[in-house]
């Protein structure tokens, strides 16, 4: 392929697949790199549309038009990352042996646009999101140029092109753009924790761990796994890196040699310092790390990966120490909204995967669980089992609560369940149930267990939709 460096020959055929943010930015670019762009996209926002015309690109209304498709006779594709192997178009594209890149492909072929920008990956099941804003917000705090970009929300492409010199892209990694991902080589990657997620779109669970495990390719300077989730430390075992890389493990427990864990109640880094055979460096204390949220293992996990992570680009703990004490995580994970009449209110609709559930469930009794939606193929039964004691009572969201349902029946069938899947305002009436049910002392939770789309646009707007039930209800 000719198709290399922001100087490089792009003018060819590139078909893109999807008109999301991804699709759009991976559009604007290569026609600002030359190429003649056919964007495939059954479903698009309207702005989107238009600009693409603006621009200069063509858009197909469908993405299934194989013939569309052999018409413009494309030397490259570039997808939306929800666009699966089994989708007739990637099909189609493989059987004609086009390469076949998402966004952070296209990017990393770029680089030379951001020549002193080095890249950070991270992925993981759960806790990719806070843990990549931690890593930037310690980075910016040291003085770096950093950014947060990839599946976080900010397309890869936008930063890359920004007049900003940026020392660090910190890049957040779904299974979907790893699935694809044909080259990269970051200076420090961190592969988080897996469990069952996203079995209809990669088919099985090797699979999705198989792509997850693409993370560790080729990095340079550090590799950060997961010490009590083994399929992460196993996909480093397994893992080509650039010779000199360090294998960094990270842990709730008292931290071996090249390891950052915790020593009682303090974070401590056994990796990063000359005599780490006798002696650690304090980083910060759980009083300190609590100013983020509330203590729960996942956000000790999620801490201690981020500075893992920052030590291994020379990161001093004063720093690491002072982003933890000024950080504020993004919304939708975790995030208490306050009390109505003695009940507490979290919204935690980021929880897309029973993994992120029962994070948010675990610290927590006598629970009003707000759930449901798209699980993706996965059994709901095992989390139900795990959380069965904590639960008061379920208010049921999602257009098909058949799983969810007998899941409860088995495992919790003393817990009253309510569902509100009929409801115009699915997300009022859930609340206002949910309100029903409590009393004084209980929490209600929104932890959905389940992806969005069947009813909300996006875990985001099913969020809002909480936030904004939550503000409506009367009490104090």
């Amino acid at each position: 392929m000719r198709f290399e460096g922001w100087g490089g020959d792009w003018d060819g055929r590139v078909a893109v697949f999807g008109l999301s943010s991804s699709g759009f930015s991976a559009a604007d670019t290569l026609i600002e790199l030359g190429s003649k762009v056919r964007v495939f996209a059954k479903t698009a926002e309207e702005n989107y549309r238009e600009l693409l015309d603006v621009i200069g690109g063509e858009l197909v209304a469908d993405d299934e038009d194989t013939e569309s498709f052999d018409d413009f006779d494309p030397e490259l594709v570039v997808t939306s990352p929800g666009f699966s192997p089994s989708h007739p178009l990637i099909a189609h594209a493989i059987s004609k042996e086009i390469p076949i890149w998402t966004d952070i492909d296209l990017a990393w072929r770029l680089r030379d646009k951001q020549p002193g920008a080095k890249w950070i990956t991270v992925t993981g099941t759960n806790g990719k999101t806070t843990t990549v804003e931690l890593i930037t917000h310690i980075l910016q705090t040291a003085g770096k140029k950093a950014v947060a970009c990839g599946n976080i929300g900010n397309p890869i492409l936008n930063p890359l092109r920004e007049p900003v010199e940026f020392d660090f892209l910190v890049v957040e990694l779904s299974s979907f753009q790893l699935h694809y991902l044909s080259e990269l080589s970051p200076v420090s990657s961190a592969f988080l924790n897996i469990a069952d997620d996203h079995i209809d779109w990669h088919g099985d669970f090797e699979s999705y761990l198989s792509a997850k495990s693409k993370i560790y390719e080729n990095t340079q300077v550090a590799a950060i796994y997961n010490a009590e989730d083994k399929n992460t430390e196993r996909a480093l075992e397994n893992a080509e890196v650039i010779e000199g890389c360090r294998a960094i493990g990270f842990s709730l427990a008292t931290p071996a040699v090249s390891m950052v864990g915790y020593v009682e109640d303090v974070l401590a880094d056994r990796a990063f310092l000359a005599d780490r055979a006798h002696n650690a460096l304090e980083i910060a204390t759980h009083e300190q790390i609590s100013q983020i949220a509330p203590i729960s293992v996942h956000l000790l996990q999620n801490v201690a990966a981020a500075a893992a992570v920052t030590r291994s680009v020379d990161v001093e703990p004063a720093f690491i120490r002072d982003a933890i004490l000024s950080f504020s995580p993004s919304a939708h994970r975790n995030q208490y909204l306050g009390e109505k009449s003695g009940v507490r209110f979290i919204n935690d609709s980021k929880a897309t995967n029973a993994h992120a559930a029962l994070a948010a469930l675990a610290s927590l009794e006598r629970v009003v669980w707000i759930a449901g939606g798209d699980f993706k193929g996965v059994d709901p039964t095992d989390l139900v089992s795990k959380i069965a004691s904590q639960l008061k009572s379920v208010v049921l969201i999602g257009k098909d609560q058949s799983a969810l349902s007998q899941a409860l029946d088995i495992h919790a069938s003393d817990v009253e369940v309510v569902s509100v899947a009929d409801q115009a305002d699915v997300m009022q009436a859930a609340v206002e149930k949910a309100f029903e049910l409590a009393e004084i002392g209980d929490t209600v939770l929104l932890s959905p267990a389940a992806a969005s789309f069947d009813q909300f646009d996006s875990y985001q707007h099913r969020g809002e939709m909480f936030i904004r039930a939550f503000e409506r209800l009367e009490g104090n």
